[in-house]
This record gives structure tokens, sequence and C-alpha cells, in this order.
């Protein structure tokens, strides 16, 4: 997965997340979720930052966020496995 695909998956999400009013939030990293959708926010408060870890060439780090917040979004029911895997596809490779 390029760069700039990791890009435009985060602009995917910060669009799904503004269109269901998810602010942006950061949980403190000894808490757990609650039910109101904070693992959500917190996702969303995320993803500025990858933005910056991809411009320093964080690929790793960005990955593993990527990752975290996938499994956010698919536990919350907001996308299926199926839809996560073709966020990542390159463009012309969706299944």
């Amino acid at each position: 997965m390029t760069a700039d695909k990791v890009g435009e998956v985060l602009v995917i999400y910060k669009k799904k997340f503004e269109e269901m009013g998810i602010p942006k939030d950061k949980c403190p990293h000894g808490s757990f979720a609650t039910p109101n959708n904070s693992s959500l926010a917190h996702c969303h408060g995320m993803l500025n930052e990858m933005a910056v870890f991809i411009q320093e060439g964080r690929m790793e780090k960005t990955f593993r966020w990527l990752g975290f917040i996938q499994g956010c979004l698919w536990i919350s029911g907001v996308y299926t496995l199926k839809e996560l895997q073709n966020h990542n596809r390159p463009q012309n490779d969706e299944k």
C-alpha cells in the first residue's frame, strides 16, 4: 500500500466520520472506550496526525494506526471486512 493510497483511505474515513457527526477527540491511553462512540471520536482525531506521519515517511506507524482505526470501524458496524479490504486495494483491483 502506497503513501498516496493511505492518504486516499484517510479521506474516506474523515468524510465518513463527518457524515456520522463524530467529533475529534483524544481518549486517555489508560481508559476504555465507552458505548457512545468514544473510540470512533478517538479514531477521527488520529487522522490528522497520520497525515503528518505519511509526510515524514513514518509508514510503519501509519500502518499500525490504520489497522487500529479499521478494527474500530469494523467492530462498530460502520464497514464490513470486505469494504475495509476494498479501501486498501489499488483503485482497479476491487473484488
